[in-house]
């Protein structure tokens, strides 16, 4: 397996050793030991698969309490993933990183806790499949408008009459307005 750092280095993309021959192929999708070994020691309580259809665009959301870890990756399609550092202490809070992941390059990507985490589906429909490490708690969960002038974020939306955002997510608030981590 093999592991890059990001520009924010807690965030990790990880492309898993994969077997092809003429049959298809074999990866490890998750090991618990060898994540381990690349320093992600948290235990992983629920796996959640959504799918999405093109144009779809969810995020950015995070928990202020409860705060969830997240290994992702994408089953069928093809999607572009953010995540938006939120921790005040960090050197990089405020700062956002952005992956294509897709059922091609079978990349993961792994988000700590304290990130509001987003997707916009690039294909005809994405499955999305994310390992969390603690549990849904809608209380706490916040929502950052996905296009926030302050975070920049240069999303690949091909047609924004095409674009489809969840009522709760366009109702998300400024980054400057939303709840963060110490």
């Amino acid at each position: 397996m093999k592991v890059t750092s990001t520009r924010i280095p807690d965030v990790l993309v990880i492309e898993p050793k994969c077997f092809s021959d003429s049959r298809g192929f074999f990866l490890e999708a998750f090991s618990q030991v060898k994540y381990q070994e690349i320093g992600i020691h948290v235990p992983f309580i629920q796996d959640n698969l959504s799918g999405s259809k093109q144009g779809v665009l969810r995020g950015l959301h995070y928990q202020i309490k409860h705060p969830q870890g997240k290994l992702v990756s994408i089953i069928r399609g093809e999607v572009f993933d953010v995540v938006v550092d939120l921790r005040q202490s960090s050197k990089w809070y405020g700062q956002h990183v952005s992956v294509t992941l897709s059922e091609h390059n079978r990349h993961q990507l792994w988000i700590p806790p304290g990130f509001a985490h987003g997707f916009y589906v690039l294909s005809d429909w994405a499955e999305f499949l994310y390992k969390v490490t603690d549990i849904y708690a809608p209380d706490w969960e916040r929502t950052i408008k996905w296009n926030d002038p302050t975070l920049n974020i240069s999303w690949p939306i091909f047609d924004e009459s095409q674009l489809i955002v969840s009522e709760k997510d366009s109702r998300g608030v400024s980054f400057l307005e939303a709840d963060k981590f110490q």
